[in-house]
């Protein structure tokens, strides 16, 4: 995943989690505006949290970016 995408998602995870609390549950499309004007960048966060990590529809803030920092932590 690029890693452009990997801090956005973390951005938007920590932004979820202080609004709203830990509990807190969001979708792959939490990280993009409501117009398709990046299809294939869409297409990679759909990918991964699809086809590689096969999660459900909304998922835990937190998981998701406990994911994305464990992945960055293999990568650097």
């Amino acid at each position: 995943m690029k890693k452009s995408l990997q801090q956005k998602i973390i951005q938007i995870c920590d932004d979820k989690i202080s609004a709203k609390g830990e509990g807190v549950g969001l979708s792959f499309y939490a990280f993009f505006a409501n117009k398709n004007d990046d299809p294939e960048l869409l297409m990679e966060a759909a990918t991964w949290w699809i086809m590689t990590h096969k999660l459900d529809h909304f998922e835990k803030a937190v998981k998701i970016k406990k994911l994305v920092q464990s992945e960055m932590k293999e990568c650097a």
